[in-house]
């Protein structure tokens, strides 16, 4: 447990194996399951290659881990990956986390589903809440950016924090750090989120409206 424990500090978000009780490993891989499924059913061909493309970056941006005390800080993209993809954040996150329990050792098999909670909910909520904000000009897409990417960290930290406080009084100062340890994190991915967002509607702002943003019938009047 010991050794868990030290591997959960070490990882920040990625929950390693050994450490979730049973009921929160079955609860996570349900509600893992379920977005998936729902992100599938919802994804059109034409956007497979771009959920590969936010798969990749999510990949990438996770596995560079910067030493803070205790804990890592790392960049995760979530808020980002929600704003493009809104439901296909589920798949897109779940396959990159698998390659990286395989491959790297990060999280592993039977906290996949938790992990996946853990960063796919909070993109998903910014998604429905902040997205019709996005297709706006001027400072208010720009605020909605920095709000998702900056948000979903707090969402992503909380619930990685819950699961763990929520299993045992012995993994509350580590709930602790992993919040902590995140707040910088925050600011940095608002700043990020907004910056590829503006220059996503500047240059590709197609990514921002294909079946994720439906044209409403003002849209539709020249």
């Amino acid at each position: 447990m010991e050794r868990s424990l030290l591997d959960t500090r070490h990882e920040a978000m990625h929950i390693s194996e050994g450490v979730l009780s049973a009921p929160i490993l079955a609860g996570g891989a349900a509600l893992a399951l379920a977005g998936t499924a729902i992100g599938l059913k919802r994804l059109d061909q034409h956007d497979v290659p771009k959920v590969a493309v936010l798969t990749a970056t999510f990949f990438v941006a996770t596995l560079v881990h910067v030493p803070l005390g205790p804990a890592s800080i790392h960049l995760v993209l979530n808020g980002l990956v929600g704003l493009v993809l809104g439901w296909a954040c589920f798949p897109a996150i779940l396959v990159a986390l698998l390659l990286q329990a395989v491959f790297f050792q990060y999280g592993g098999l039977t906290v996949l589903g938790v992990n996946t909670v853990i960063m796919a909910l909070p993109a998903l909520v910014c998604f429905l809440l902040l997205s019709p904000l996005i297709r706006r000009t001027g400072k208010s897409a720009a605020a909605a950016a920095f709000l998702a990417g900056s948000l979903a960290i707090l969402g992503s930290g909380a619930l990685a924090a819950g699961s763990l406080a929520m299993t045992g009084q012995a993994f509350v100062p580590a709930a602790k750090t992993i919040l902590a340890a995140h707040v910088p994190v925050m600011i940095l991915e608002g700043i990020i989120t907004a910056v590829i967002i503006g220059f996503l509607k500047t240059v590709r702002p197609e990514m921002l409206t294909e079946s994720r943003f439906p044209l409403t019938k003002e849209d539709d009047q020249p």
